[in-house]
Protein backbone atom coordinates (compact mmCIF):
# COMPACT_ATOMS: atom_id res chain seq x y z
CA UNK A 1 0.00 0.00 0.00
CA UNK A 2 3.28 1.93 0.24
CA UNK A 3 3.14 2.22 -3.12
CA UNK A 4 -0.07 3.22 -4.12
CA UNK A 5 0.46 6.13 -1.82
CA UNK A 6 3.58 7.16 -3.73
CA UNK A 7 1.31 7.29 -6.65
CA UNK A 8 -1.09 9.44 -5.04
CA UNK A 9 1.22 12.02 -4.36
CA UNK A 10 2.18 11.88 -7.64
CA UNK A 11 -0.70 12.52 -9.07
CA UNK A 12 -2.06 14.95 -7.21
CA UNK A 13 1.39 16.85 -6.82
CA UNK A 14 0.58 17.22 -11.06
CA UNK A 15 -3.01 17.10 -11.52
CA UNK A 16 -5.42 20.40 -10.71
CA UNK A 17 -6.27 20.63 -7.05
CA UNK A 18 -10.11 21.62 -7.39
CA UNK A 19 -11.01 19.28 -10.18
CA UNK A 20 -9.77 16.34 -8.11
CA UNK A 21 -11.36 17.45 -4.90
CA UNK A 22 -14.86 17.73 -6.91
CA UNK A 23 -14.35 14.47 -8.01
CA UNK A 24 -13.51 13.16 -4.92
CA UNK A 25 -16.75 14.89 -2.88
CA UNK A 26 -18.47 13.15 -5.57
CA UNK A 27 -17.18 9.45 -4.81
CA UNK A 28 -17.63 10.40 -0.98
CA UNK A 29 -21.72 11.66 -1.84
CA UNK A 30 -22.16 8.87 -3.82
CA UNK A 31 -20.66 6.31 -0.34
CA UNK A 32 -22.79 8.70 2.00
CA UNK A 33 -25.26 8.32 -0.24
CA UNK A 34 -25.44 4.50 -0.20
CA UNK A 35 -24.58 3.63 3.37
CA UNK A 36 -27.55 5.66 4.76
CA UNK A 37 -29.77 3.46 2.43
CA UNK A 38 -27.96 0.24 3.52
CA UNK A 39 -28.78 1.00 7.21
CA UNK A 40 -29.51 3.13 9.96
CA UNK A 41 -28.87 7.40 8.97
CA UNK A 42 -27.50 7.73 12.42
CA UNK A 43 -23.64 7.26 11.87
CA UNK A 44 -23.31 6.09 15.24
CA UNK A 45 -25.36 3.09 14.37
CA UNK A 46 -23.88 2.69 11.22
CA UNK A 47 -20.47 1.90 10.78
CA UNK A 48 -20.17 1.90 7.40
CA UNK A 49 -21.98 5.83 7.66
CA UNK A 50 -19.50 6.51 10.24
CA UNK A 51 -16.75 5.68 8.11
CA UNK A 52 -17.91 7.62 5.33
CA UNK A 53 -18.64 10.42 7.42
CA UNK A 54 -15.66 10.42 8.45
CA UNK A 55 -13.52 10.31 5.18
CA UNK A 56 -16.00 13.43 4.38
CA UNK A 57 -14.38 15.67 7.50
CA UNK A 58 -10.63 14.38 6.13
CA UNK A 59 -11.49 15.65 2.67
CA UNK A 60 -13.24 19.23 4.54
CA UNK A 61 -16.53 18.30 2.85
CA UNK A 62 -18.92 20.79 4.38
CA UNK A 63 -20.92 19.18 7.50
CA UNK A 64 -24.14 20.74 5.73
CA UNK A 65 -23.85 19.08 2.72
CA UNK A 66 -23.24 15.66 4.57
CA UNK A 67 -26.42 16.24 6.50
CA UNK A 68 -28.14 16.85 3.23
CA UNK A 69 -26.60 14.04 1.73
CA UNK A 70 -27.54 11.44 4.40
CA UNK A 71 -31.46 13.30 5.12
CA UNK A 72 -32.30 12.97 0.79
CA UNK A 73 -30.84 9.09 1.35
CA UNK A 74 -33.22 8.78 4.38
CA UNK A 75 -36.25 10.22 2.81
CA UNK A 76 -35.83 7.93 -0.27
CA UNK A 77 -35.09 10.91 -2.57
CA UNK A 78 -36.58 9.43 -5.72
CA UNK A 79 -32.75 10.52 -7.54
CA UNK A 80 -30.09 8.13 -8.66
CA UNK A 81 -29.67 4.71 -7.39
CA UNK A 82 -26.14 3.18 -7.02
CA UNK A 83 -25.01 -0.47 -6.95
CA UNK A 84 -21.37 -1.89 -6.09
CA UNK A 85 -19.65 -3.35 -9.34
CA UNK A 86 -15.87 -4.60 -9.02
CA UNK A 87 -13.76 -4.85 -12.21
CA UNK A 88 -10.33 -7.03 -12.55
CA UNK A 89 -8.01 -7.05 -14.75
CA UNK A 90 -4.00 -6.49 -15.39
CA UNK A 91 -1.85 -3.69 -15.99
CA UNK A 92 1.74 -3.38 -17.90
CA UNK A 93 4.38 -5.57 -16.31
CA UNK A 94 1.97 -7.97 -15.02
CA UNK A 95 0.00 -6.06 -12.16
CA UNK A 96 -3.17 -7.46 -10.92
CA UNK A 97 -5.89 -4.52 -10.43
CA UNK A 98 -9.20 -4.50 -8.60
CA UNK A 99 -11.38 -1.32 -9.09
CA UNK A 100 -14.55 -0.76 -7.38
CA UNK A 101 -16.98 1.06 -8.39
CA UNK A 102 -20.45 2.81 -7.29
CA UNK A 103 -22.58 3.29 -10.42
CA UNK A 104 -26.18 4.15 -11.81
CA UNK A 105 -25.40 2.52 -15.00
CA UNK A 106 -23.24 -0.35 -15.52
CA UNK A 107 -22.75 -0.42 -19.02
CA UNK A 108 -21.39 3.03 -18.87
CA UNK A 109 -19.12 2.47 -16.04
CA UNK A 110 -17.73 -1.37 -17.94
CA UNK A 111 -17.07 0.82 -21.19
CA UNK A 112 -14.78 3.34 -19.20
CA UNK A 113 -13.05 0.55 -17.18
CA UNK A 114 -12.69 -1.45 -20.26
CA UNK A 115 -11.34 1.71 -22.00
CA UNK A 116 -8.94 2.51 -19.43
CA UNK A 117 -7.11 -0.76 -19.83
CA UNK A 118 -7.31 -0.94 -23.53
CA UNK A 119 -5.50 2.81 -23.82
CA UNK A 120 -3.05 2.21 -21.05
CA UNK A 121 -1.66 -1.61 -22.65
CA UNK A 122 -3.74 -3.37 -19.64
CA UNK A 123 -6.07 -5.90 -19.99
CA UNK A 124 -9.26 -6.19 -18.19
CA UNK A 125 -10.29 -9.57 -16.89
CA UNK A 126 -13.36 -11.67 -15.69
CA UNK A 127 -14.53 -10.97 -12.19
CA UNK A 128 -12.65 -13.33 -9.80
CA UNK A 129 -9.43 -13.17 -11.96
CA UNK A 130 -6.78 -11.20 -9.59
CA UNK A 131 -9.03 -11.85 -6.05
CA UNK A 132 -6.63 -14.65 -5.65
CA UNK A 133 -3.83 -12.20 -5.08
CA UNK A 134 -5.40 -10.03 -2.57
CA UNK A 135 -6.35 -10.38 0.79
CA UNK A 136 -9.42 -8.58 2.12
CA UNK A 137 -8.51 -6.53 5.39
CA UNK A 138 -9.61 -3.66 7.34
CA UNK A 139 -7.70 -0.54 7.59
CA UNK A 140 -7.67 2.26 9.66
CA UNK A 141 -5.28 5.21 9.06
CA UNK A 142 -4.33 8.29 10.91
CA UNK A 143 -2.02 11.42 9.87
CA UNK A 144 1.52 11.06 10.69
CA UNK A 145 1.14 13.74 13.91
CA UNK A 146 -1.32 11.86 15.14
CA UNK A 147 1.17 9.62 17.60
CA UNK A 148 4.48 8.10 17.37
CA UNK A 149 5.17 4.65 15.21
CA UNK A 150 5.89 3.01 18.41
CA UNK A 151 2.65 4.44 20.12
CA UNK A 152 0.40 3.47 17.05
CA UNK A 153 1.84 0.02 16.77
CA UNK A 154 1.57 -0.45 21.09
CA UNK A 155 -2.23 0.50 20.44
CA UNK A 156 -3.01 -1.20 17.61
CA UNK A 157 -1.78 -4.51 19.69
CA UNK A 158 -3.54 -3.84 22.16
CA UNK A 159 -6.41 -3.47 19.88
CA UNK A 160 -6.64 -6.97 18.49
CA UNK A 161 -4.98 -5.59 15.02
CA UNK A 162 -2.99 -7.46 12.87
CA UNK A 163 -0.42 -5.09 11.51
CA UNK A 164 0.75 -1.59 11.83
CA UNK A 165 2.08 0.46 9.05
CA UNK A 166 3.65 4.02 9.57
CA UNK A 167 5.75 6.20 7.63
CA UNK A 168 5.63 10.38 6.48
CA UNK A 169 2.79 9.56 5.16
CA UNK A 170 0.80 8.16 8.34
CA UNK A 171 -0.23 5.61 9.70
CA UNK A 172 -2.13 2.49 8.36
CA UNK A 173 -3.59 -0.46 11.02
CA UNK A 174 -4.72 -3.62 9.38
CA UNK A 175 -7.29 -6.09 10.80
CA UNK A 176 -9.68 -8.45 10.01
CA UNK A 177 -12.91 -7.79 8.34
CA UNK A 178 -14.93 -8.38 11.30
CA UNK A 179 -12.59 -6.93 13.88
CA UNK A 180 -12.26 -3.68 11.99
CA UNK A 181 -15.67 -1.60 14.11
CA UNK A 182 -13.71 -3.03 17.13
CA UNK A 183 -10.53 -1.96 16.56
CA UNK A 184 -11.58 1.68 15.20
CA UNK A 185 -13.33 2.37 18.45
CA UNK A 186 -9.97 0.72 20.52
CA UNK A 187 -8.00 3.85 18.28
CA UNK A 188 -10.42 6.27 18.57
CA UNK A 189 -10.50 6.32 22.30
CA UNK A 190 -7.03 6.76 22.09
CA UNK A 191 -6.17 9.07 19.48
CA UNK A 192 -9.36 10.63 18.49
CA UNK A 193 -11.36 9.62 15.12
CA UNK A 194 -9.68 8.02 12.56
CA UNK A 195 -8.70 9.57 8.85
CA UNK A 196 -9.84 6.91 7.17
CA UNK A 197 -11.86 3.40 7.92
CA UNK A 198 -12.67 1.28 5.36
CA UNK A 199 -12.30 -2.65 4.34
CA UNK A 200 -9.69 -2.68 1.73
CA UNK A 201 -7.74 -5.14 -1.33
CA UNK A 202 -4.47 -5.92 0.32
CA UNK A 203 -2.00 -7.50 -1.98
CA UNK A 204 -0.31 -10.96 -0.76
CA UNK A 205 2.91 -9.93 -2.96
CA UNK A 206 3.69 -7.47 -4.81
CA UNK A 207 5.14 -7.59 -8.58
CA UNK A 208 8.30 -5.44 -9.10
CA UNK A 209 7.97 -2.78 -11.90
CA UNK A 210 10.34 -0.44 -14.09
CA UNK A 211 10.19 2.91 -15.20
CA UNK A 212 8.57 2.54 -18.88
CA UNK A 213 5.84 0.01 -16.94
CA UNK A 214 5.41 2.38 -14.11
CA UNK A 215 4.84 5.11 -16.16
CA UNK A 216 2.15 3.26 -18.55
CA UNK A 217 0.64 1.77 -14.45
CA UNK A 218 -0.04 5.27 -12.98
CA UNK A 219 -1.70 6.94 -16.02
CA UNK A 220 -4.20 3.62 -15.94
CA UNK A 221 -4.57 4.08 -12.17
CA UNK A 222 -4.86 8.06 -12.92
CA UNK A 223 -7.29 7.39 -15.52
CA UNK A 224 -9.15 4.87 -13.73
CA UNK A 225 -9.66 7.53 -10.75
CA UNK A 226 -10.56 10.25 -13.09
CA UNK A 227 -14.06 7.98 -13.02
CA UNK A 228 -16.60 9.30 -10.78
CA UNK A 229 -17.69 5.58 -10.69
CA UNK A 230 -14.69 4.57 -8.82
CA UNK A 231 -14.32 4.64 -5.36
CA UNK A 232 -11.35 2.56 -5.25
CA UNK A 233 -8.52 1.03 -7.17
CA UNK A 234 -6.16 -1.48 -5.63
CA UNK A 235 -2.57 -2.64 -7.35
CA UNK A 236 -0.04 -5.07 -6.44
CA UNK A 237 3.41 -3.35 -7.76
CA UNK A 238 6.07 -2.55 -6.16
CA UNK A 239 8.32 0.78 -7.71
CA UNK A 240 11.71 1.37 -6.70
CA UNK A 241 12.60 4.68 -5.04
CA UNK A 242 14.80 5.54 -7.97
CA UNK A 243 11.84 4.94 -10.71
CA UNK A 244 9.49 6.96 -8.64
CA UNK A 245 12.12 9.79 -8.10
CA UNK A 246 12.54 10.19 -12.15
CA UNK A 247 8.52 10.02 -12.18
CA UNK A 248 7.85 12.47 -9.78
CA UNK A 249 10.59 14.81 -11.65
Amino acid sequence: MAGHSQWKNIMYRKGAQDAKRAKLFTKLIREITVAARAGPPDPVKNARLRAAVQASRAANMPKGTVDRVIKRADAGDEGETFEEVRYEGYAPGGVAVIVEALTDNRNRTAAEVRGAFARCHGTLGETGCVTHLFERVGAVSYPPAAASADDMLEAAVEAGADDCESSAHGHEVACEPDRLNEVREALERRFGPAQNVKLVWRAQATVPVDEHQASSLFKLLESLEDSDDVQAVSANYDVSDDVMAKLSA
